[in-house]
């Protein structure tokens, strides 16, 4: 492990910023924000775990202003190390008083680092494939093979980040058995569009069409939207926002297509990305209405099922369930009660609390292949944690948490597996039955 930087104390942004016209400069009105209270700490996984005041939210953000005060260079590795291992779970946008966008302030500093250092290879393979039409199709296609050949249960016994990943694709796979049934409903609720995503559309293509039931059943007229694609999401994190603008304005033309549709979403990174179109296209003059307007249409797909009902249903036999809040459901998007309604919906469910379901599991997008080790070890204390309840089933809705969370029980040999709670509340509608 590299040795860390000391803290700088933090002074004002000096005349001459030593990072001119960069994406961090422009987001200086959210780092003078900061009072450096210490109100994060607490609240930051990697800080709890590498107990390095530089890992925190409240030193990341005096290396930034050291950044911009030409106190510490962009090309420092050590610089890039503390910056790195952000999981960009905004928890620490919950605890802080002062509202600082801290989420926005990592993105602009990782943009500025682009321009002096590249990413890791995995990183740039990723991105690149997540950005391309072509390639993301393929690579989904062979995840889908690997998976279905029952490969990855085997592989996720190797070491390293090859079992890492076999083992997260093991957990895409649908744990629950539902009986097929035709939803109907009224449309009372009015127009809402599946954002079919890339990783929910091509490795867990059962909860998409679970939430277009769920959603008809509770009385949505659900239409489709043609042409859309990747949210960026993964690549606005890493800095890339160049890359995720584009993918963002493909997204936005597709669903103008369907103006008065609501947009439903299935995962929470992905809810978060399309609500911040509008600040990610704020300097484009000829996007930013249109950002502002598919922005202010996005809904996770529990905050529709709440505000419609949810209808409720049973299951056929009792089940115990715990819950793990998603950090850009419960950080990003403010979304608590949502979830934990679908849930309540649902008879034969027993609800058992999880200590700290509100820290990061540490997937954060393609951050467990990147700091694998820190990662682990944000993970370790969930899976106790789980492990406490004795529950079989951890409920959460957002594609990463759940091939992270998933991937470290079979990797321990636990017989707990996760699901999405749209797909707990299909299997409820599946049965016919109600409480």
């Amino acid at each position: 492990m590299r040795e860390s930087l000391p803290l700088l104390e933090p002074s004002p942004t000096p005349a001459g910023c030593a990072l001119p016209g960069s994406p961090l400069e422009a987001a200086v009105a959210g780092i003078d924000a900061c009072v450096h209270c210490g109100f994060c700490l607490p609240a930051c996984p990697t800080y709890l775990a590498l107990e390095d005041e530089n890992d925190s939210p409240r030193g990341r953000i005096v290396l930034m202003r050291g950044l911009l005060d030409g106190e510490v260079l962009p090309d420092d590795p050590v610089v890039q190390q503390h910056l790195d291992r952000c999981l960009g779970c905004r928890a620490c946008e919950t605890a802080c008083p002062s509202g600082v966008p801290y989420g926005q302030l990592l993105e602009a500093t990782r943009a500025t680092l682009r321009r002096t250092t590249r990413p890791p290879l995995i990183a740039r393979l990723i991105l690149g494939t997540f950005a391309s039409r072509t390639l993301l199709p393929l690579a989904l296609l062979g995840g889908r093979m690997v998976r279905g050949l029952g490969l990855t249960t085997l592989l996720a016994r190797l070491p390293g980040r090859l079992g890492a990943g076999m083992a997260m694709l093991a957990s895409t796979r649908p744990v629950l058995r539902t009986t097929a049934y035709v939803a109907r409903g009224s449309g009372a609720a009015g127009r809402a569009a599946l954002l079919r995503g890339c990783v929910m559309q091509g490795l867990q293509t059962a909860t998409n069409d679970a939430a277009v039931r769920t959603l008809t059943v509770n009385g949505f007229q659900m239409v489709e939207v043609r042409g859309q694609g990747c949210c960026g999401a993964l690549h606005a994190h890493a800095g890339d926002l160049d890359a995720a603008r584009t993918l963002a304005k493909v997204n936005i033309a597709a669903f103008e297509a369907e103006p008065d549709a609501l947009i439903a979403v299935t995962a929470a990174g992905c809810g978060a990305m399309l609500k911040e179109y509008a600040h990610l296209l704020h300097d484009e003059p000829a996007w930013q209405a249109r950002a502002v307007a598919v922005a202010g249409r996005t809904r996770d797909a529990t905050e529709l099922l709440a505000a419609a009902g949810p209808r409720a249903a049973m299951l056929p036999a009792p089940l115990r369930v715990t819950y793990d809040a998603p950090c850009h459901l419960q950080h990003a998007q403010r979304l608590t009660a949502p979830p934990l309604a679908v849930l309540r919906a649902i008879g034969n469910v027993t609800h058992v609390p999880l200590e700290d379901s509100d820290q990061c599991c540490g997937s954060a997008g393609i951050y467990n292949l990147i700091e694998p080790d820190v990662s682990d070890a944000v993970l370790a204390p969930k899976l106790r944690h789980i492990a406490a309840t004795g529950a079989p089933i951890v409920v959460t809705g957002n594609p990463g948490c759940l091939m992270q969370i998933g991937a470290g029980l079979l990797q321990s040999g636990s017989t707990t597996r996760v699901v999405h709670p749209i797909d707990l509340l299909d299997a409820a509608y599946a049965t016919g039955a109600t409480p």
